[in-house]
């Protein structure tokens, strides 16, 4: 039993342009490019800097952003080489099982399972704290019990209007592809403006006293912050779970996902000046950091707009996160590693839509009833573990087969890999203990299931037997 047994990068090429259940190619480079910042810039921006300036970093939360910024970089050069060579459903999952084989491919599926699925709730978990906010400018107060997850000492039982938003997402992604990224477009137009708004009227408030001192809790602090803010970064590999759908992946996936990255790191490193100049850093442990900057200078109008770009921006967080699930359960499920029915597609909208509702049932359930708090830090170990696999994965590959028809290079290779390694590296052993055990156990949960059903029912065993009982 070969557990070990890769696909190759031809038979992966020939599944995705196959007739019948496959997906329907309808997006370009700008497409790509939207779904990025779409997924990164939200959760983050809006309310984890706040945390980290006040928690870790002080005013270096600058360097925080600078140092994941790097990591992801240079794991991102490394997706676009996959991402334009092997152009299907599945991201750093289906690049594993050409490069590493299908045991490694389960793992790293399994960990994004995690990933997506526990972002997303957490997600919608915090877009439920600014909507509720929202509804209070207007008067309107929900029961309480109604307002958070499961916690009876403080008298909340479900989050409402988490599992609203999710479900309401899931029929969007059920449309078709097209129309969700139509509807992330506009939302991204809007959070991205009102990003440059909190920029154009906070940047007169800036007093460089705030500054100081810089770096109040060390390099340590730093690295903290930059393990921390490491989740207002992942969401850049969910655009190449949307290879299949691309017109011309091998030209714009590379395009997508590195012009994603650099735009919203240059706004992140402009919003975390321009917020530790503002209020001084031991102030801004709050939800929803950038609003209160403004009301602390006294700009409530604009605090207004901030809460409305913040709902919009968690928005097609929440949608790029769950469209990176439902693609990723497709994969697994064509490989028959997971059942058929997570691949069937729906034939006039040409989506998988038995695994976008199962997913979101699953991420309603999540996000309305169990308390997230400590589940972003599982998010962000569930990414750098993948970042580091898809980086080792194109030194393999450049090894195996170096002739393979690349349409993206990675520059400077070794280097640049071993660079992403050293940085996601880094930032994991960052994380504390219990997220680490958390993980661990996740990852074993997932090998019974693959030892219990997924060996049995992979395609590549079934090929294997085929193969034995001819010869």
């Amino acid at each position: 039993m070969n557990l070990f047994r890769k696909k190759s990068i031809d038979v992966l090429l020939k599944e995705a342009g196959g007739k019948g259940a496959s997906l329907k190619k309808e997006l370009g480079a700008f497409d790509l490019t939207m779904l990025g910042i779409g997924a990164i810039i939200g959760t983050g921006i809006f309310v984890l800097t706040g945390v980290a300036a006040s928690e870790h970093a002080g005013p270096a939360l600058v360097l925080s952003f600078i140092l994941s910024g790097l990591a992801c970089v240079f794991a991102a050069l490394c997706y676009a080489e996959f991402a334009s060579t092997v152009p299907v459903s599945g991201s750093a999952y289906t690049y594993s099982y050409a490069a590493f084989g299908e045991l490694i491919a389960w793992i790293l599926g399994w960990d994004l399972i995690l990933e997506y699925g526990i972002a997303s709730s957490a997600v919608a978990a915090g877009w439920s704290g600014y909507f509720q906010g929202l509804l209070a400018g207007f008067g309107i107060e929900l029961p309480k019990a109604l307002t958070n997850a499961y916690d009876p000492a403080k008298g909340t039982f479900i989050d409402v209007p988490a599992i609203f938003i999710v479900l309401l997402i899931t029929f969007l992604l059920t449309r078709g592809v097209k129309k969700s990224a139509r509807f992330n477009a506009i939302m991204v137009i809007i959070k991205v403006a009102v990003v440059f708004l909190f920029l154009a009227v906070g940047v007169w408030y800036v007093k460089p006293d705030n500054w100081t001192p810089f770096m109040p809790y060390g390099f340590s602090g730093v690295a903290a912050g930059a393990a921390t803010v490491f989740f207002a970064y992942i969401g850049f590999d969910a655009v190449s779970t949307a290879a299949e759908e691309v017109r011309n992946p091998q030209r714009n996936m590379p395009i997508g996902i590195i012009a994603s990255l650099v735009v919203c790191t240059l706004l992140y490193i402009a919003v975390s000046l321009v917020l530790t100049g503002i209020v001084p850093y031991n102030q801004l442990g709050v939800k929803n950091p950038v609003a209160f900057a403004l009301n602390y200078i006294h700009q409530d109008w604009v605090a207004g707009f901030i809460s409305l770009g913040a709902i919009a921006g968690i928005t097609t967080v929440l949608l790029v996160m769950m469209y990176g699930q439902t693609r990723l359960f497709y994969a697994i499920s064509r490989d028959g590693l997971l059942p058929k029915l997570f691949s069937k597609v729906n034939p006039v909208r040409q989506v998988p839509y038995v695994n976008t509702w199962v997913t979101g049932v699953l991420v309603a359930f999540f996000a309305g009833v169990v308390p997230l708090s400590k589940l972003a830090e599982l998010t962000n170990i569930g990414t750098l573990f993948a970042f580091i696999t898809v980086s080792i994965g194109v030194l393999i590959l450049r090894k195996t087969q170096p002739d393979l028809k690349r349409a993206f290079k990675v520059p400077m290779v070794p280097l640049i890999p071993l660079l992403a390694v050293a940085f996601c590296g880094y930032l994991v052993l960052q994380l504390p203990v219990m997220t680490w055990i958390g993980f661990v156990s996740w990852l074993l949960v997932g090998l019974v299931i693959y030892f219990i059903y997924g060996r049995k029912h992979s395609t590549l065993n079934n090929e294997q037997s085929l193969n034995e009982k001819v010869s």
